[in-house]
């Protein structure tokens, strides 16, 4: 379940320091900022979210640790994005000169950075229309490719830069495209129930 609270009513307003001390006070929970300053507090995700998940990450570091064209981030990662909100992609990655680019101190915070490439695994609890909501979002603040995966449903939606929305049912795998070449990701373990 996702619960969304007004941070204006926590503080006037809850500062970026405040925001990553209310994380690290509540490692369990998992907390993003809308840019017009709400909370949205979000549980653990269930098991079989977390192994899909996991099947994503593993697939995409593991092409990255071969290419070494970027940085990759699992759901644990917050990125502050131009407009202020603070997200929590499910998977992402940023080409290397533009991480390179950040100092350590911006590294180790939530970064202000918005990643080239994003993934949303939707969970059951998930409401469609939030997260398609943040998948435009992302691509308003730069990033260039996302990935909106409905695994119960075997369909994908694919976001880019200047293009409409496309959908793909049942696809065997998703391609990383000119943005992360020969990233080729299987889908049947996301798919499998």
């Amino acid at each position: 379940m996702i619960e969304t609270i007004d941070i204006r009513a926590l503080a006037n307003p809850i500062t970026d320091e405040q925001f990553e001390q209310l994380c690290a006070q509540n490692r369990d929970t998992k907390f993003e900022m809308t840019s017009q300053g709400k909370l949205i507090v979000m549980s653990p995700t269930g098991s079989e979210s977390g192994r899909r998940n996991g099947e994503l990450f593993g697939q995409i570091w593991y092409w990255n640790r071969q290419n070494k064209l970027g940085v990759v981030f699992d759901s644990s990662t917050g990125f502050t994005l131009p407009n202020n909100a603070k997200r929590s992609p499910d998977a992402s990655w940023i080409e290397i000169s533009r991480w390179n680019s950040l100092t350590q101190e911006q590294r180790r915070g939530f970064a202000p950075i918005a990643p080239d490439f994003v993934i949303e695994l939707m969970s059951p609890n998930d409401s469609l229309k939030i997260i398609q909501e943040k998948m435009q979002e992302y691509l308003e603040c730069g990033v260039k490719l996302g990935w909106l995966i409905h695994p119960d449903e075997r369909r994908v939606e694919i976001y880019r830069q200047g293009k409409d929305v496309e959908i793909l049912n049942s696809p065997q795998s998703l391609s990383g495209e000119d943005l992360m070449f020969g990233l080729v990701v299987e889908l049947e373990e996301i798919f499998k129930n």
